[in-house]
């Protein structure tokens, strides 16, 4: 499935999240595939303890959490540069601006347009950023299979298919995307699922604009999934980090309700958020210096 398949059959939209939020894979993906790639491919295998903490905090532990892999990547070797353990061992850490350059000129971040970009201009930054990113799908390919999706999340997309069209919305690749969606027999039950080729997640909710205020709504277990919701005028359900079974029953017994009622806005989303962002600092645990 992809964006041309997606068709309008009712009155009201519903986006999901998959990694993190559907499926409880975002950890296993972090830390046995980006992480082991991120030290060999950018050789950090002298500050490795330090590196997986920066990664780990930037792609799981902080308001980043979600975040699309290529910007995630400038994130966490801005903040091992930063830490002061880093500086005392001389470990040169790398600033990959040919990597930033290619984020603020590109909308679609993934590796097709990254790798249109190597061949174009031979950046050699570019060029190490996508062996570490075919590194870890490949990496994903061996490793993740098997993993369910979250108790109660079928029930829940069920129950939400009889009056809402549903799609997925992520930031991972969509080939993944797709094997672990009919892996789970969940594929049947959405009208597209979009990953990271076709855009920003707020480009992907913007769809929504088909739809009455107050009857579409982004389910998810980060900020950005938020800010994507909010920029298209969205409602949004957080499946809070380490809380995620909860969160879900949380849906399907009163979430959903609530939503398709007309409930959902106002002081139950406020109370929502504030659950949702007390969990997710902007800043890690450990000291910070300049850059």
């Amino acid at each position: 499935m992809n964006a041309s398949d997606f068709q309008r059959k009712h009155e009201y939209l519903v986006g999901i999240d998959s990694d993190g939020c559907v499926f409880d894979s975002m950890e296993l993906k972090h830390k046995e595939c980006f992480i082991p790639a991120f030290i060999k491919h950018f050789r950090l295998q002298g500050v490795s303890k330090y590196a997986r903490e920066a990664a780990e905090f930037v792609n799981l532990y902080s308001r980043s959490r979600g975040v699309n892999r290529f910007p995630g990547l400038v994130e966490q070797l801005d903040w091992l540069r930063r830490r002061p353990e880093v500086k005392a061992r001389g470990v040169e850490i790398p600033r990959l601006e040919g990597l930033r350059r290619w984020i603020a000129a590109e909308s679609k971040l993934g590796n097709p347009s990254l790798q249109k970009a190597v061949a174009a201009t031979g950046d050699p930054d570019l060029s190490l950023t996508l062996q570490w990113s075919l590194a870890v799908n490949a990496a994903i390919a061996e490793m993740v299979s098997g993993v369910p999706p979250f108790p109660r999340v079928r029930d829940s997309l069920l129950r939400l298919a009889d009056r809402a069209d549903l799609f997925v919305v992520s930031a991972t690749p969509g080939e993944a995307l797709i094997a672990e969606w009919n892996e789970h027999e969940l594929a049947p039950l959405v009208g597209a699922i979009y990953g990271q080729e076709f855009g920003t997640k707020k480009e992907m909710l913007s769809i929504a604009n088909q739809y009455s205020t107050g009857r579409t709504l982004m389910i998810g277990d980060a900020p950005g999934d938020y800010q994507a919701a909010e920029a298209n005028g969205c409602l949004f359900f957080p499946i809070n980090p380490g809380r995620e079974e909860a969160s879900w029953r949380r849906l399907l017994d009163e979430g959903i309700d609530r939503f398709l009622s007309g409930a959902f806005a106002g002081e139950y989303q406020q109370r929502l958020l504030d659950e949702f962002f007390k969990l997710l600092p902007d800043r890690p645990p450990w000291p910070v210096e300049d850059a």
